[in-house]
């Protein structure tokens, strides 16, 4: 038997062999997670030839780790490569291993449980079959669009034949994660049961192979030479309302790739469009993987074990509510309190349309339902682990019920608020034991919005600091540590991007125009629309207590908000909505709209600047993730601070100054950025 590094065979008595992958690091130890490296794909093909000089049946590959199939490939080795050949050529090493795997003379069948992710679900495709285990926490996934590039090792060939190309592009394009229900009605896996029953599964597979799955007819055509030009028009369309070419090249080069090349990129000339070479020499393919990698971070911030079973949520309002709803669906028992059922009922009303959404089984949606308690008497709050405090924007309001909490609490238990603005200091002046007030500050809305800023007072506790850390991490977000000052980082950086679109708005440019001009930038929303979706009492509350002197304040927002006209949530603000939907003229005209991107986004650049200079984060790159996570800002540029630095200080440097002579000081840099 051979002695390989990353892989273990086991031959049984009947002729099947189980290949386990047991990714190791480099001095030896086991990895925590299957990532295929180079070398780990290597090995991978000395197997297949070993494989195919041996009396073997037939083989099914499995995990070691209880985590994962496997994730994908190893994203610390394809981040150091020097040069678009070096990773070319891991392209084409991972794609002719799986081709040895899909030509072993004998039946395959990969055991998945857990994540599948790129090479993972491409592995699996390289086999002849595929069973999954029944649990939730079983993902296959093609996420390589994510990081701006395209399936490389097959995955862009085998699954639109396995499935037909209409369903494989769908995942594709979107990177979107299925489960295995899921996963076994699209045709992607051909059994699905628990993971305990994957060895007698498999031998009975592989001693009676069925034939393999092919595509239903409707799903076949669109594998068909006539079709197949109508399917990618299609496509090119859909992916052209979410994102354009010179932003997000990779979903373009999905789908060139599976029409023009048969998904194989070593048919692509290196000049096309769907080239490796042409994706990886894109900046957007570079920022994106650096974005992948500050995720890991932020993860790993929120490492640890927590005693935090049972969170007391007040204010059963659009952010308390679905904070507690979010907090039940992640498992936690959650109290919610106001000041009578008729102001929780909407809370409960959303969760329960969050969690028909997320788990549409019956018995789960009343288990996460069993777990969200409306509790107008606050009675959760003598035996909570952690209350979070989500009650209206003002000081003093927070402090009086702060007062009246804090007797109850039990000894251990932290007391968080999701301010959005209001330094901690301010905060925690009344309170007997200051150590244990943390800001704990969700994004709207909560469900999608995947950062949460964990906010250090001066006298917050390091280990009430890191309790909240994990936390969050539990409740899968991701936390990010910044010191309080006003507006923390996020609402700082956001608040004069905002401010400067709403002056631009009474200067009289349209609000189309404007939200058009940002998303030309590369923003996920305009300003104008973020503002209503955010709730304008909101925006005019974070907007006022972060008002510099001199600063314009616009006068619109205060308008609206004292007539009640709130944005989304009332069906009026800058916009009418309907529906769920802002009612917008159509287009933004002949007007040059990066003037107006610049004029918004310089001033958020140059805030964030500051906040590095002020070390309200520990480095620039904690910067670019919470602005990233918390405002979507142009993920293609990777961050304000990336993004000073690729357009060049110097450039932008002369843009602030033109601006600041048009309009004023607040244009003004600050002072690092001869530094950053």
């Amino acid at each position: 038997m051979q002695n390989w590094k990353h892989w273990h065979l086991q031959v049984e008595s009947n002729g099947l062999g189980f290949l386990t992958f047991d990714r190791a690091k480099p001095d030896g130890s086991t990895d925590s997670t299957n990532t295929f490296s180079s070398e780990a794909l290597r090995e991978l093909g000395d197997v297949c030839s070993y494989l195919r000089t041996n009396s073997v049946k037939g083989l099914a590959i499995q995990s070691a780790k209880d985590n994962g199939f496997a994730a994908g490939a190893d994203i610390d080795e394809f981040t150091s490569f020097k040069t678009v050949e070096e990773a070319g050529a891991m392209t084409k090493l991972g794609l002719d291993v799986f081709d040895q795997v899909e030509a072993l003379p004998f039946p395959t069948v990969a055991l998945i449980h857990g994540f599948c992710m790129g090479g993972g679900t491409e592995l699996a495709l390289a086999c002849r079959y595929r069973i999954a285990d029944e649990g939730p926490k079983t993902k296959m996934a093609l996420p390589e669009v994510m990081i701006g590039i395209v399936p490389g090792w097959g995955g862009a060939q085998r699954m639109p034949r396995l499935i037909g190309a209409g369903q494989a592009l769908g995942l594709m394009l979107t990177g979107r994660a299925v489960n295995a229900k899921t996963a076994k009605r699209m045709g992607l896996v051909d059994v699905v049961t628990p993971r305990r029953h994957f060895t007698n599964a498999a031998t009975m597979l592989l001693q009676k192979p069925p034939a393999p799955h092919h595509p239903a007819l409707k799903d076949a055509i669109t594998n068909w030479p006539f079709i197949r030009g109508l399917v990618a028009n299609a496509s090119r369309k859909q992916v052209a309302k979410k994102a354009r070419p010179d932003h997000y090249p990779a979903p373009y080069a999905i789908i060139d790739l599976w029409e023009k090349y048969d998904g194989d990129p070593r048919k692509v000339p290196a000049d096309a469009n769907a080239s490796m070479q042409k994706l990886f020499e894109h900046p957007t393919a570079r920022n994106l993987i650096r974005i992948f990698k500050l995720q890991d971070r932020l993860k790993a911030l929120g490492a640890g074990s927590s005693d935090i079973k049972h969170v007391h949520v007040v204010g059963a309002g659009v952010m308390g509510g679905d904070i507690a709803a979010w907090c039940a669906f992640k498992g936690m028992t959650v109290t919610l309190q106001d000041l009578d059922h008729d102001r929780i009922a909407p809370a409960i009303k959303r969760a329960v349309a969050l969690y028909k959404k997320k788990f549409k089984e019956a018995h789960l949606i009343q288990a996460a339902m069993d777990r969200l308690i409306p509790d107008v008497k606050g009675d959760g709050v003598a035996h909570c682990d952690l209350v979070i405090e989500a009650i209206i924007e003002n000081a003093e309001i927070k402090k009086t019920l702060y007062a009246s909490i804090e007797p109850r609490l039990k000894p251990g238990a932290i007391l968080a608020t999701n301010t959005s603005s209001i330094p901690l200091q301010e905060l925690s002046t009344s309170l007997a034991r200051p150590e244990r007030l943390v800001g704990i500050h969700f994004f709207n809305p909560v469900a999608m919005m995947m950062l949460v800023e964990i906010v250090q007072g001066p006298q917050t506790s390091d280990e009430v600091m890191q309790s909240a850390q994990i936390f969050v991490k539990k409740i899968e977000k991701l936390p990010l540590p910044v010191k309080s000052a006003p507006g923390f980082l996020v609402n700082r950086i956001l608040t004069p991007y905002m401010t400067e679109a709403q002056v631009m708005l009474e200067e009289g440019i349209p609000a189309e125009t404007i939200d058009a001009a940002a998303k030309e930038f590369g923003m996920p929303m305009g300003p104008i629309e973020l503002a209503d979706t955010v709730g304008l009492d909101v925006g005019l509350a974070v907007g006022t207590e972060l008002h510099k002197p001199g600063n314009p304040q616009p006068k619109k927002i205060q308008e609206l908000v004292a007539a009640k006209k709130l944005g989304k949530k009332t069906g009026e603000g800058f916009y009418k909505w309907v529906n769920g939907r802002p009612q917008k003229s159509n287009g933004s005209g002949t007007v040059d709209l990066a003037p107006l991107w610049m004029r918004m986004t310089l001033p958020a650049v140059n805030e964030a600047v500051a906040c590095v200079r002020e070390g309200i984060v520990a480095d620039a790159d904690l910067c670019d993730a919470g602005v990233i996570f918390g405002t979507g800002f142009a993920p293609h540029r990777g961050g304000p601070i990336n993004y000073l630095r690729a357009a060049g200080k110097d450039v932008l440097l002369a843009e602030m100054k033109a601006l600041q002579d048009k309009h004023g000081a607040r244009f003004a840099p600050d002072a690092a950025w001869s530094s950053i």
